[in-house]
């Protein structure tokens, strides 16, 4: 019977796994020394907030794995021997596979700063995170100030996490403003204030040069690049970005270069061998997309497009039209299709903001053809399966503006601010 082994078993591999089985009898076995059980990563924050348990994260009871015949194994790998088609544990053993699937995810990104493995100084990606958060900022009293440095959407969650126990954040951002090189200006700016409303401590233009040790080991404090300011601190949270996890792929066969290089099958240069989610690394972008990308429902895809590769259908990886969401603390957050932080060369945006400064809307749209390209929406949900269709039917920008409501997911926001907004894109386009 033909052996499938995934090496990690977050949403791509599990994904992956779950597909294989609904299609095939093959043996699967997915080894990740994380955590026993799959669980969704994306919940971690809220465990740590008190809205869940770390048992309310996993999506699937213990007897799933057993019942659909995954085997489970907890371990690390060190080595792959692609010629013998095994795989080195930590534990000793070997592993054989017939057909190997890489879907190891990322790991928090680290620049070289001097103290940066202290006691004390974590990421926010793995369940061993959020458990170092728990012991050393249990509460305000045990952390008096918490330093984040980096201002991705996982520096933003941090902030969020600590704020909930009322411990003081200071937040380094390299950047000039929030995030800045993904959003527009207008709500890039929009979300500096939101922040500084919640009593963070935002340092924009500020840059990381050393984390002090106690005598103990422990963080004490941090020192910044631009001024030489110490600030004392109990927590460092590094969330400047990620990386893909593939150190342990470097001494094989397979191709690799910021992640594991994949073709549109997901397959890498070794037949039999295939890589999914964060760790992979398309040889050529699709379209606008980034060549590796760490979002969770593109893993989810992957996962999905590859069982029917790897049991007889081979297909192409296909993810269609950008979409993404995100919180920024309570403002929620919405991508569909491409809104750039300055428009590309022949586009506009369109930017609306509403009187309270905690919801906005910016469209991009082109100049010459009027074709809606893509829109961000700030405190408004929107209905994905709309936008998806008006990106698919190429509607114009004029189009989208007065069929909003359509595409409104809260019926009363627009009961509300519906004529505002087409108001102000009437406005804009006389001023034009």
């Amino acid at each position: 019977m033909e052996h499938i082994v995934i090496i990690g078993n977050g949403i791509s591999g599990v994904t992956l796994a779950r597909h294989i089985r609904k299609l095939s009898d093959k043996k699967i076995t997915i080894v990740s020394g994380e955590t026993d059980y799959f669980f969704s990563r994306t919940a971690l924050m809220y465990i740590y907030m008190g809205h869940m348990k770390f048992e309310h994260t996993q999506p699937y009871e213990d007897w799933f794995w057993k019942k659909n015949r995954i085997d489970l194994r907890k371990a690390f790998v060190q080595h792959i021997d692609t010629d013998k088609k095994t795989l080195a544990l930590d534990d000793g053993d070997l592993l054989t596979y017939d057909k190997l699937v890489i879907a190891t995810g990322s790991k928090p990104n680290k620049f070289g700063w001097p103290g940066q493995d202290l006691d004390g100084v974590m990421g926010m990606y793995h369940k061993q995170d959020l458990e170092n958060l728990e012991a050393y900022a249990p509460n305000n009293k045990v952390c008096k100030r918490a330093v984040i440095v980096g201002g991705g959407l996982i520096g933003i969650e941090l902030a969020e996490m600590l704020n909930s126990r009322n411990i003081p954040v200071t937040f380094l951002v390299r950047e000039s403003s929030f995030w800045n090189g993904v959003l527009p200006e207008g709500e890039s700016v929009m979300i500096n204030r939101h922040i500084k409303n919640h009593h963070i401590d935002l340092r924009l233009s500020t840059n990381l040069k050393e984390i002090k040790s106690d005598s103990n080991g422990k963080v004490k404090s941090v020192i910044i690049e631009e001024t030489g300011e110490e600030i004392a601190c109990d927590v460092v949270g590094l969330t400047a970005g990620v990386s893909p996890n593939i150190d342990f792929i470097k001494s094989s066969n397979i191709e690799t270069g910021r992640g594991v290089k994949v073709n549109r099958y997901l397959e890498t240069n070794v037949p039999d061998v295939y890589a999914i989610g964060d760790c992979a690394e398309q040889h050529e972008a699709i379209g606008n997309r980034r060549p590796i990308e760490a979002v969770w429902y593109t893993g989810r895809m992957m996962g999905e497009t590859l069982a029917q590769t790897i049991c007889g259908n081979r297909i192409q990886y296909k993810p269609g039209h950008w979409f993404n969401s995100a919180k920024f603390l309570d403002i929620e957050y919405q991508t569909y299709g491409w809104v750039f932080s300055k428009p590309k060369e022949g586009h506009a945006h369109f930017h609306w903001r509403h009187a309270d400064d905690t919801k906005c809307i910016t469209i991009e749209y082109d100049i010459s053809t009027n074709q809606f390209v893509g829109i961000n929406t700030f405190g408004i949900r929107m209905r994905h399966e709309t936008f998806d269709t008006w990106l698919t039917e190429n509607r114009d920008v004029d189009y989208v503006i007065n069929h909003l409501s359509e595409a409104n997911f809260d019926p009363e926001f627009y009961s509300h601010y519906e004529t505002e907004v087409l108001s102000a894109y009437n406005n804009q386009l006389q001023t034009a």
